[in-house]
């Protein structure tokens, strides 16, 4: 190991694949617990209709299953590294109109998980779910293939 290697870390690199699939993972499973009560219980999803109804969401009543089972199938994909581009753009969207419409009321630490999962979302739907993921299993490019789906 050379003194740059030490100053940089450089070798914590060989890491990166695994540190990518911890990240989608951790996030994954923090999205598919935070909806899960919604999607088992009637109540749960009552409640947070009137949620968005209270904040000014158009169609309450259609958005919150809406916005649950999107968030639910963002946080599958990310677990599995599943059409991860996709999901990543969906989940910064997603965090996006929750800023907009009811975390900047308290101000900037209450927007901050928020905004971490925007970023989050942003980052893997820049650079793919790396080489431990379905999407390197599944769109692996063939022989003379142009693009990678990673």
């Amino acid at each position: 190991m050379t003194a740059a290697d030490l100053i940089t870390l450089r070798p914590l690199a060989r890491g990166a694949d695994a540190a990518l699939l911890a990240l989608r993972a951790g996030v994954g499973a923090f999205l598919v617990f935070g909806v899960w009560d919604n999607i088992t219980s009637a109540e749960h999803m009552q409640a947070f209709t009137t949620f968005l109804d209270k904040f000014g969401f158009p169609w309450p009543h259609l958005l919150a299953p809406f916005d649950v089972w999107v968030q639910f199938a963002v946080g599958v994909c990310f677990v599995l590294g599943l059409l991860t581009r996709w999901a990543g753009l969906l989940c910064a969207v997603n965090f996006i109109v929750a800023i907009v419409m009811v975390d900047h009321h308290g101000g900037w630490r209450a927007a901050f998980p928020s905004m971490c999962l925007v970023l989050i979302g942003l980052y893997l739907a820049t650079h793919g779910a790396g080489a431990l993921s379905a999407d390197r299993l599944l769109f692996r490019p063939r022989r003379g293939g142009l693009a990678r789906a990673d």
